[in-house]
């Protein structure tokens, strides 16, 4: 049985997990890369307008709910594809689920984004 890490050796070792997940993620998926880019430029226009700071928050949570629902989709997607490489309905169907969950965050960014800018 191993031993599990607790307090401030837990926060550590998550830590360094976690990084390597987005050093993953940021390898093997394009959505990443492109998601990651959008955000360099989106972020600093978000610091740059003249919304009030509740609005500017918004702006730049919405573009990370969309990383995170990309993020989770391509977890999905990772296990997916280690279960079976083949086509099966259920796999498909959360496949698809997990691009749906992208879709809807890209939608409440766009909103976001659109009703404070407009």
């Amino acid at each position: 049985m191993t031993s599990k890490h607790t307090g401030f050796p837990r926060l550590y070792f998550a830590t360094l997990y976690s990084l390597k997940g987005l050093k993953a993620a940021f390898k093997s998926e394009a959505a990443i890369r492109q998601e990651l880019a959008a955000m360099l430029v989106l972020i600093p226009i978000a610091c740059y307008l003249d919304v009030t700071t509740v609005e500017r928050l918004l702006l730049i949570l919405s573009l990370f709910i969309v990383l995170i629902a990309e993020l989770l989709n391509s977890a999905v997607e990772a296990l997916a594809d280690r279960v079976s490489t083949e086509i099966h309905l259920l796999i498909a169907k959360a496949k698809d689920i997990g691009s749906a969950a992208v879709f809807v965050s890209l939608i409440l960014a766009a909103i976001v984004w659109g009703v404070i800018l407009f």
